[in-house]
């Protein structure tokens, strides 16, 4: 496959175009990157996590979980959308980024802008639409985000290229320390809902003067007409991809909502976010590496296939233990974490649990997608998704509440959505023998784990003492079962033996 040029770039100008690196540097970067963006986000999602038991148990209800909800699903959505995806062109094209980065700072700065100016106007309809006109304020101020983040995209472009996932740890440390102090303090202050509002402008700005230090030089704009056509012609239909896999994991979110009340959307995004914890901490970490090292290996489908694969492996090993524990555990889980008033949260877990592991894979499938230029099954399969999803949990939410919904979640993921990624790699050059090899022992370890929390828990019951036994006993099952996939994981070989 061809390498994706610039649009300035000539094809027999080849003095801007940097040698491939040697495989040896690349995967020297990628683990380096890999370890500082795993440490990164498990700091992150630890320090997330005791701010949200803060918040849950003694500052927010669900009601007000409900109205953030909706106020962060609509800027998610919109998040996917505002900077045309002509910030991922700083990631993935050959040549120096710095003759292109002005016109995509710019083109990025005033489409969220003219997003933020329309979901302003329009915020009391939007909020009225999710029966939440409460959350109307709420949208106003979160939504700023979305012209800080049109303008940070591109110095975050900068780091993603060249691997500086140590820099990122710093900057994304900034932005925690100020979001998560503005919301506890607003929080229990009494702002409700608007604290995390609040919060998440204070540390997108901590976030934007970080990245710009981190990479100097990178905020400058400027406009090339014929630069801003081809970056465009890249962008808009991962813009248009990405909005089709926001608006799966968010569609569910504004049918709860419209359809079930507030209360029961709060247990819903609770549960949900729980779910995500799996996705969060490791996939996260994953996607932040994963994209600019797919993107080195496009031009070889052999070399693309393995690296997908040994990275699904990786991915799934670490996530199928998590997502088994919280699936299988989730009553004495919700109990121990949130307390008694959180608890209709446990019934729809464990069906979440199952699209937090279907939603790992996917979402490296889709990277993996990007960077081998299969945009247009891309967007088929994210298309395909959503209009099977928007019915299934219509119909779930009103036959079982969150748990419907959740069943509704499952069911089109596996029954549909897992067949078409499959189909795609496929024609990338991503054989379901790359796949079986990745998956085989983890799926295996994970059908032991469940079968010894079923079986303990009838024993031992939901206790707090019996939470951690059947814990430690399931993941030292699921480690001795997994352990034959170490050699395949760590990508290690037996060395041949010295001729005499």
């Amino acid at each position: 496959m061809d390498s994706v040029r610039t649009p300035d770039s000539d094809p027999s100008e080849t003095s801007d175009s940097p040698a491939p690196p040697a495989p040896a540097s690349l995967a020297g970067k990628v683990r380096s990157a890999a370890r500082w963006s795993l440490i990164n986000t498990v700091v992150m999602r630890l320090g997330n996590f005791a701010t949200g038991i803060l918040l849950a148990r003694f500052a927010l209800g669900p009601a007000q979980w409900g109205v953030y909800g909706i106020a962060q699903t609509v800027l998610l959505v919109l998040l996917s959308a505002n900077e045309l995806g002509v910030g991922l062109a700083i990631v993935r094209w050959d040549g120096d980024p710095r003759r292109f980065a002005p016109t995509v700072l710019t083109l990025g700065t005033v489409s969220s802008g003219l997003l933020y100016a329309a979901i302003f106007v329009s915020a009391p309809t939007v909020a009225g639409l999710l029966d939440s006109p409460g959350a109307s304020g709420v949208l106003r101020v979160m939504c700023l985000c979305l012209v800080i983040d049109g303008v940070a995209q591109v110095p975050a472009g900068f780091l993603t290229r060249e691997f500086a996932q140590g820099k990122r740890m710093v900057v994304d440390a900034l932005n925690f320390v100020l979001s998560t102090s503005v919301t506890l303090v607003l929080a229990f202050a009494g702002w409700g809902a608007m604290s995390f509002a609040c919060g998440a402008v204070a540390g997108n700005i901590a976030a934007l003067i970080g990245c710009a230090l981190a990479a100097p030089g990178t905020l400058r704009f400027g406009w090339d007409p014929q630069q801003a056509r081809a970056l465009l012609k890249f962008g808009l239909p991962l813009a248009g991809a990405s909005l089709l896999a926001l608006a799966v994991v968010n569609v569910d979110t504004m049918v709860v909502g419209s359809s079930l009340g507030q209360a029961a959307l709060g247990f819903y995004v609770l549960a949900f976010n729980m779910s995500g914890w799996p996705v969060r901490i490791i996939s996260e970490a994953a996607r932040r590496v994963s994209f600019a090292g797919f993107s080195r290996l496009a031009g070889s489908p052999q070399a693309l296939a393995q690296g997908f694969g040994r990275a699904l492996g990786v991915l799934v090993t670490g996530t199928v233990p998590l997502c088994v524990l919280l699936g299988g555990l989730a009553t004495p889980v919700v109990h121990l974490v949130y307390g008694s008033t959180w608890l209709p949260a446990a019934a729809a877990l464990p069906w979440l649990m199952a699209l937090g592991l279907v939603r790992i894979g996917c979402e490296l499938a889709y990277d993996c997608l990007v960077a081998a230029g299969q945009r247009r099954s891309l967007v088929l399969v994210q298309g395909l998704w959503v209009v099977a999803l928007i019915p299934v949990l219509v119909v779930g939410a009103r036959l079982g509440g969150i748990v419907g919904v959740s069943q509704g979640h499952v069911l089109v993921a596996v029954g549909l959505v897992v067949p078409a990624f499959l189909y795609a790699l496929g024609r990338a050059g991503i054989s379901l023998g790359h796949i079986a090899r990745a998956c085989a022992w983890p799926f295996f370890g994970g059908t032991v784990m469940t079968l010894v929390v079923l079986a303990a828990k009838r024993l031992l019951g939901d206790g707090t003492v019996a939470l951690f036994v059947i814990g430690t006993a399931a993941l030292a099952c699921y480690a001795v079962c997994v352990l034959p996939s170490r050699r395949y994981l760590l990508g290690s070989r037996t060395p041949a033996p010295e001729a005499a």
